[in-house]
C-alpha cells in the first residue's frame, strides 16, 4: 500500500498474528508498548481490520523490499477515548539504528495528511522512551499535553497539517 525507498508498509491483517506475537515478546520492543499472547494478538488485529474497514486507515506491517521481512508495526490509529488518531510505530530490536521508523512513519505521515482529514496527529509517547521522542522530533512533533493513557503517564506529541502556502 505504502511503499518507500526500502520498506513496503500494507494493512495489518489477523494473518500477522504470529509475528506480532514475536515482536511483543523481545522485552527492549515491550517495554513502552507491552507484550500480546496470541489470543490477544488476534483481538488486537481484529480491531485494526476494523479500523481500516470503517475509517480507511490502521496500524501497518512493515516489511523490508529487499527480503520481505517482517521488521515491525508503524500507522495511524484512532484511539475513541481522546477521539484523536495517533502515528504509532514499533520495531523489531534488530531493526533499531538503520532509520526505519522515521522513514515508515514519515511515510505514513505524509499518507495521513494526503488521505484524511484530520487536522493533526498525535503520537503518545512514555517519557524514558527517548528513542521515540528523536523519532517524533524528527517528523516536526513536539509536546502538546502530558496525560495518564492505558495506565502510563505519556507526553502526546502533535505535529498539525503542513500549511499550504
Amino acid at each position: 500500500m505504502i511503499e518507500t525507498e526500502r520498506l513496503l508498509l500494507r494493512p495489518l491483517t489477523t494473518q500477522d498474528a504470529d509475528a506480532f506475537v514475536t515482536l511483543h515478546a523481545d522485552e527492549r520492543v515491550n517495554r513502552f508498548v507491552g507484550a500480546y499472547s496470541p489470543e490477544q494478538a488476534r483481538e488486537r488485529l481484529v480491531t485494526i481490520e476494523r479500523q481500516w474497514a470503517e475509517r480507511g486507515h490502521g496500524l501497518c506491517a512493515v516489511e523490508l523490499k529487499s527480503s520481505g521481512e517482517f521488521i515491525g508495526r508503524v500507522g495511524l490509529n484512532y484511539w475513541e477515548e481522546l477521539d484523536e488518531v495517533e502515528l504509532g510505530w514499533t520495531l523489531a530490536a534488530e531493526s533499531w539504528g538503520h532509520g526505519y521508523a522515521t522513514e515508515a512513519a514519515g511515510a505514513c505521515l505524509d499518507w495521513g495528511f494526503a488521505t484524511l482529514a484530520d487536522e493533526y496527529f498525535i503520537s503518545l509517547i512514555r517519557p524514558a522512551n527517548t528513542a521515540s521522542v528523536r523519532v517524533a522530533e524528527r517528523l516536526g512533533f513536539a509536546p502538546r499535553r502530558e496525560q495518564t493513557f492505558m495506565g502510563h503517564e505519556v507526553t502526546v506529541y502533535a505535529r498539525d497539517r503542513p500549511s499550504d502556502g
